[in-house]
Parts: C-alpha cells; structure tokens; sequence
C-alpha cells in the first residue's frame, strides 16, 4: 500500500483529468497494440490491479522474471496510489532499454474507482496481477477467470468462507479453460524449501507427527485518519486492521507459514482450537482486530501443528517452521536432522520473481501453473484459526469451508461504515 494518502478531498471525487498533469511524462511509455497472447506475438500483455507497495512490487518482479512481457494498464481504487505507481514505472523505464521495452502503460489504460478491475480486465490484457486488500481478491479473481485472464494473486485469497468457496470454483474453471493462477506464497517457488520439501515428501524424517509454525513480529504501520476521510477511505487506507479486508494478520500474514506446514503434510487440518487477543492495539485506531493468536491444528493422520503469531513491540520475534518426523526433525527452509541429517547448499533465488517466471514459463508451454485450490486452502486454514479465537470454540474444517459469515460489507462506496466490535471469545457467535 502507498504511504501517502490524499487528504484535500474525497477519493469519490478525484477525476482521472487531474491525473499526471505533465502529459509529457506519460508519453515515455509507449503504447502497444491491442492484440491477444499467442496470436500475432507470444507478448504477454500484463495489468496491475491494485496500485500500493505490493502491487508495484508485482509489477516490477513480472516484467523482472521474463523476458517479451509488458504492462500495459493500471488500476486503483484511489488516484493517489495509482499516481505514485505510474511514477514509479516511469523511473523503472529510465533504468534500462530492456526495462523500457517491458513498461507500456499510458493514461487512457489506467483507471480508478472500485470498479477499475472491470476496466483493467477488459483493457486488451493476456495476465492480471490481483494486489488489491484481499477481501476483494474472489471477485475480481471470479471476474478474471470468466474473462479468459490468467492471473498472480496475492495471498491471502480471502477474508471469509464465501470468498474461499468462490476461489476454489475459479480455480476449478481456471483448470478447464487452461488458464494459469499463480499466488504469492512464494516460498512454493524457493529453492531451499523446494528442495527440502521434496526430500521429506519422499520420507526423509519418517511420519510428520508434529510441526510448529511463527510469525512473531513488531508492529505495522498505521495511518492517523484524516478529517476529510470517510469511514470507507479510512478503514480502506488502513486495511490491515479490518477483518473484511485483511483477514486478520494470522490470516494475511501468518498464512505464509501455514501454507508451508499444509505444503509439507500435502493437506489442510481438520479442526482447530484457538486463543487470542487484542492487549497492545487497542486503540481504535486500529481497527478491530487481534494483536496476537496461538492455535493447535490437527490433520486428518493425527498430528498437530502448533501455530503462533504477534505483532507487538518490544517482544522476542519469529519467523519460522518446524516439522518433527518418526525417523528426525526439518526446518522445511534448508535443513533435515536424524538419521539422513542434510543442509541446503544450492544456489539461492529470489522467490518474489522466481514466481511470476514459473507462471509465465508454464503458459507459454501450453501446461498453466494452477495453485488456486491449494491457497485457497491454506487460506481457510487461517481463517478457522481466526475463527476458533474469536469465538473461542474448536472448529472443524467442514464448519470453516460451510460458514455463512460474510464479511463484506453490502455497498461499496465512500460513505458510513461502522467498525464491527472487537470479537470477545466466549461470547462472539459462530455464524
């Protein structure tokens, strides 16, 4: 997300006439033709929806991983985020000739409001890259399968079981129309964990029979708001901290580590039993939600993994996972102990590129990565921890998958928009 917000006047209110005033600018990146991959060219046509920190970190990792890509549009719900990445690409296409050929954007392909995916969608795209908060990643995933599109997502992949159901169904009929989805739980595209996990796929430490994973850390950056902002540009400004558009950080961070240990066990747990709170960040400023979880998962073969998360200052950090086997224990990022005792001593990579390569690597050979179904599972798999320490009963993964919770809220526009209570165990239904 971009740190720096507009606070003269509404996002409702700002025209795309206002936008990159020095029209000479714009035109450094060139135009290119409206054609569609693997017709005239085997140009990969890309648009970013979703125009913060992460999306501009896509963008550049996209046209850094492969070779004859290009993005051509841009979209944002709010101009000012949408701005500071148009800027940023044009300092990108100074960088090199090469960098120059892969940046085609002007500012008739870039759009904004919070139906700008629809426009960036239907501008003459091969790929999207969904950056957005991820409550709204089912429906513009949803949007962009039905499109023909293939598509990086962000994880996580949704806030709530709704959404979920909706990801797993695009990425069953991505698989039918031979599209690609590629997520961002990059340590997939690793070499050290690849390499390790293969290894205990293959039985290097006997049975999982236990695993621990953490994702302890300091604070997050929060935005003061502003008097300008309604309650939608406030809670969309500061995303982290709503529920209906994080997820929670146990599930918009904490799922890179749960990802791992479902990756290792090659499934989802069946149940979970949850504790957590909100003893640091209590401020309303940010938001509703917990400032630290603690939840043991158990998987169908009975093991259990131990899961942990906190971001709050001043207290001992950890990022990190642990498997323990019947025959010795791995931390899946590069080392096996016991009896086959090993050490990753390969090269290293940058997984955050190395994923949009393998994607765009898979469609031009006719065979597109699909990890729709495998994120959207380990999406749930955090989003039943949230829901196991909200409520603070055990939840079974069919109780997870079948919620009715939907967290979105009914109408998308900047105007009033409550902050929903903080959740209180014992208390906080089960819907």
């Amino acid at each position: 997300m971009n740190d720096k917000s507009d606070t003269s006047r509404s996002a409702s209110q700002v025209s795309r006439r206002d936008f990159l005033k020095a029209g000479a600018a714009a035109t450094v990146l060139a135009a290119s033709g409206n054609y569609a991959f693997a017709q005239a060219s085997d140009e990969i046509r890309i648009g970013l929806i979703g125009c913060g920190g992460r999306g501009s970190g896509a963008a550049r990792d996209a046209i850094n991983g492969s070779q004859n890509v290009k993005i051509v549009a841009l979209g944002d719900v709010f101009q000012d985020r949408l701005e500071g990445c148009f800027s940023g690409l044009l300092k990108t296409a100074e960088e090199s000739a090469e960098l120059k050929a892969k940046i085609g954007v002007t500012k008739e392909k870039c759009f904004v409001g919070f139906d700008a995916y629809k426009k960036v969608i239907a501008s003459g795209v091969d790929m999207v890259i969904l950056a957005t908060p991820p409550g709204f990643r089912p429906t513009h995933l949803q949007a962009a399968i039905n499109a023909g599109k293939h598509v990086f997502m962000e994880k996580p992949v949704a806030v709530d079981a709704p959404g979920v159901r909706t990801v797993i169904a695009a990425a069953a009929m991505a698989t039918q129309k031979k599209l690609g989805i590629v997520a961002g739980t990059q340590r997939r595209h690793q070499n050290a964990y690849v390499e390790t996990i293969k290894r205990l796929h293959a039985g290097a430490i006997g049975d999982i029979v236990a695993a621990q994973c953490y994702w302890n850390q300091g604070g997050l950056w929060m935005h003061k708001r502003q008097d300008s902002w309604s309650d939608m540009e406030w809670q969309l400004r500061n995303w982290l901290y709503f529920t209906w558009l994080s997820g929670d950080h146990i599930v918009e961070q904490h799922l890179h580590n749960i990802d791992v240990i479902n990756w290792v066990m090659k499934g989802h747990p069946v149940k979970a039993m949850g504790m957590g709170g909100r003893e640091v960040r209590t401020s309303p400023d940010y938001g509703h939600i917990f400032d630290h979880f603690a939840v043991e998962y158990e998987y169908e073969n009975g093991a259990r993994l131990m899961s942990m998360c906190r971001q709050i200052d001043g207290c001992a950090n950890n990022v990190s996972e642990h498997v323990i086997g019947t025959k010795g224990d791995a931390n899946p990022g590069g080392y096996i102990g016991g009896a086959q005792k090993w050490r990753y001593e390969g090269p290293g990579n940058n997984p955050y590129v190395q994923e949009h390569t393998d994607l765009v690597a898979s469609i031009r050979a006719g065979k597109p990565l699909n990890e729709g179904k495998s994120v959207a599972e380990s999406t749930l798999t955090a989003i039943m921890g949230r829901m196991s320490a909200y409520t603070g009963k055990e939840i079974t993964w069919d109780q997870a998958l079948n919620s009715k919770e939907n967290l979105i809220p009914f109408k998308l526009d900047f105007g009033p928009l409550p902050t929903p209570p903080v959740a209180v165990p014992g208390q906080t239904q089960l819907i």
